[in-house]
């Protein structure tokens, strides 16, 4: 709806009303105090919320001269706000954007509201885009790995201290934390299926040799959360957005976080022919060839340890944030962990072990297997 002036009433979840926008508007872009619309939008599994500003009639405000007007923007409340203004968004952003990769612009934070004023990089996200245009899904996922490899290549050669990406890594306590992560509020909230302390450490001792093969892998720049969900489509361009958790790790990460998508399902083969698009991507950039053994095993280790993370952020979502919505994905993301254990660890113990405890996990017809 539009929002009065002199409204004073306050948005579902939002730290600032009708009155803060019309003054920030008119302040920081010159726009009329009339005429403000504000809608909040959906947000993803955090505590961060998010809201499109727009004007109507009006032309919008030249921020100078070579810039076109500015019809709408986004605004993003952080979870409380945080008195620094190098916060980890806005460091990578600008990080990223020096880069020349394609992230939103920051117009404005107001430090102590906790706010920040965003480019609106549109509606469609590369998943709506597949939906809407099925036809064009190879297309639209090989512009996305072309993108990942732009961004691999430039990011991880272009090391810079002041960007926290580099002072994080997807190393084995990180990797076995997020396993126990899932344990805990998958199988034994989620589930109402609490293990006791054997069974997790039978867990624990076959999940840990998959965390250290994964951790000797060379370190690059990982987006972290590279699907369908985190990537606009604007004006024929994607654009990377929710990279503040970007951190070091395996090439392989973001391209699993891509192919093994617990919001759109990639047909294997298509899986098969984009592994091997990165792959010669990836040679191209670097000068040279890629073990593609070790590179599969990888993607398959990887695939299981990040699916089996997400299950538990999406158990964790229901169960202490009352939020159901990521409830329907569980069961596509453990097909994925399922094919790849099937594919990659039949009849070892690690896929023994993990079937037994994880609940769910052996259930293939519910898993659409």
């Amino acid at each position: 709806m539009t929002i009065p002036a002199t409204s004073d009433n306050n948005f579902p979840k939002a730290r600032f009303g009708p009155s803060y926008l019309s003054v920030t508007m008119k302040k920081i872009f010159k726009w009329p105090v009339f005429g403000i619309h504000c809608e909040r939008l959906q947000g993803d599994a955090s505590e961060r919320s998010y809201f499109r500003v727009s004007q109507k009639n009006t032309e919008g405000v030249n921020r100078n001269k070579a810039q076109k007007s500015i019809q709408s923007l986004i605004v993003m409340q952080l979870e409380k706000p945080i008195l620094n203004m190098e916060i980890d968004f806005i460091q990578i952003l600008k990080f990223l954007r020096r880069l020349d990769l394609p992230v939103p612009e920051l117009f404005y934070y107001d430090i102590p509201q906790g706010l920040l004023f965003l480019e609106d990089c549109g509606t469609m996200t590369l998943e709506s885009q597949l939906y809407s245009f099925p036809q064009d899904k190879t297309l639209l996922y090989r512009q996305a790995v072309e993108l990942l490899v732009r961004m691999q290549s430039k990011a991880t050669h272009s090391v810079d201290s002041t960007c926290p990406a580099y002072h994080r890594k997807f190393d084995v306590d990180k990797l076995m934390w997020e396993f126990n992560f899932m344990l805990d509020h998958y199988v034994d909230n989620f589930c109402d299926s609490p293990l006791d302390s054997m069974a997790k450490k039978e867990l624990r001792e076959v999940f840990a040799p998959l965390c250290e093969s994964i951790a000797k892998e060379k370190l690059y720049f990982t987006h972290r959360d590279y699907h369908s969900r985190n990537l606009m489509f604007d004006r024929g361009r994607l654009v990377l957005i929710d990279f503040q958790d970007a951190r070091m790790g395996p090439c392989q990460y973001d391209l699993v976080s891509l192919l093994k998508d617990s919001y759109v399902k990639i047909d294997d083969a298509l899986v098969l022919e984009l592994i091997d698009f990165y792959v010669r991507l990836k040679e191209k950039e670097e000068g040279q060839k890629v073990d593609r053994e070790r590179f599969n095993l990888i993607f398959d280790e990887m695939s299981i340890q990040r699916n089996l993370k997400a299950v538990g952020t999406f158990a964790y979502q229901s169960v202490k944030k009352n939020n159901n919505r990521y409830e329907d994905f569980i069961a596509p993301t453990l097909s994925y962990v399922w094919k790849s254990l099937n594919r990659r660890f039949k009849g070892a113990s690690l896929q023994k072990v993990l079937l037994k405890h994880i609940p769910g996990l052996d259930r293939k017809e519910e898993l659409g297997l």
